[in-house]
C-alpha cells in the first residue's frame, strides 16, 4: 500500500475514527514523559488550590482571548 492509498483510506474514515488515528499517530511521535506529566499535575493542583483559597483570581476566558488578540493585531 502506498502512502497516498493509506492517506486516502484514512481520510475516508468517520470523523471520530480519524481523530483517534490522528491522536495515536501524534502520541507515537511525542511519547509521554511521566516525570513531565507529574510536574504539570503538581502545577495544576497548586493553581487549583490558589483559586479555591482566594490567593489568586480567575480571569474569564473571553477577557484572556481579547487581550491576546489586542497584543497580536498591532
Amino acid at each position: 500500500m502506498t502512502m497516498k492509498e493509506l492517506l486516502d483510506e484514512a481520510l475516508s474514515l468517520p470523523v471520530e475514527d480519524r481523530a483517534i488515528l490522528a491522536d495515536t499517530l501524534l502520541r507515537s511521535l511525542n511519547v509521554p514523559d511521566p516525570a513531565n506529566d507529574a510536574v504539570w499535575v503538581a502545577e495544576a493542583k497548586r493553581r487549583l488550590h490558589a483559586m479555591r483559597s482566594g490567593a489568586s483570581d480567575a480571569i474569564p476566558g473571553e477577557q484572556v482571548f481579547d487581550e491576546i488578540r489586542r497584543r497580536f493585531t498591532k
